[in-house]
C-alpha cells in the first residue's frame, strides 16, 4: 500500500507477511515504526489504523498482539505535578 498514511515504510504490512514472526522481531518492527511517524501524530490512532487495517491477520499473529498491547500505552504522557506541587503539599 504506497502512500499509506499510517504505514509510510510498509513495515507493519511486510512484518504480517513474514512467516514465523516471532514477538520479540515484531517488538522491533514496532519501534520502528512508531519513531518513522511524522511528529505529531497521533499514536494510538495510527495503531488503531493498522489493527482495523489488518483485522484479516491470521489469528494470534505476533504483531497484532505486539499493537494491541501498545494500545494503552499510545496515549500522551500528563505531566504529574513537579517541584510547585511538592511546595503545595508541604504547606
Amino acid at each position: 500500500m504506497k502512500g499509506d498514511l499510517h504505514d509510510t515504510k510498509a513495515l507493519i504490512r511486510e512484518a504480517y507477511c513474514i512467516d514465523g514472526i516471532t514477538e520479540a522481531e515484531c517488538r522491533s518492527i514496532f519501534l520502528d515504526w512508531v519513531l518513522g511517524l511524522p511528529d505529531g501524530q497521533d499514536v494510538g490512532a495510527a495503531v488503531r489504523a493498522v489493527l482495523t487495517r489488518h483485522a484479516d491477520a491470521p489469528a494470534g499473529h505476533p504483531m497484532t498482539r505486539t499493537l494491541q498491547l501498545a494500545l494503552p500505552a499510545a496515549t500522551p504522557p500528563r505531566r504529574r505535578g513537579g517541584r510547585d506541587a511538592r511546595l503545595r503539599a508541604d504547606t
